[in-house]
């Protein structure tokens, strides 16, 4: 699964230095969640680090990009290069 900001976003600036992804982004109007680099945190945290510091609860799991823990997992190791 990969996570989703909605519209409520504040544009608070907390969320995108938590991505140990580098998945969000500043959108044209709010920020976004690149899925391809989203692994919900998988393999660096026990929980969406987005999720914690977003002081209005705006990012909830994306329910067109549902995965599994081992898509999220592989996902994980791509991007860091690990075998």
């Amino acid at each position: 699964m990969a996570l989703l900001i909605t519209d409520e976003c504040i544009n608070c600036d907390v969320c995108e230095p938590e991505c140990p992804n580098g998945a969000i982004s500043m959108g044209p109007e709010i920020y976004q969640i690149d899925p391809e680099r989203c692994t919900e945190c998988v393999g660096h945290f026990d929980v969406p680090q987005c999720q914690q510091v977003c002081p209005v609860a705006c990012i909830p799991v994306d329910p067109t990009r549902v995965e599994p823990h081992e898509a999220l997992m592989a996902r994980y190791r791509r991007l860091q290069s690990v075998p």
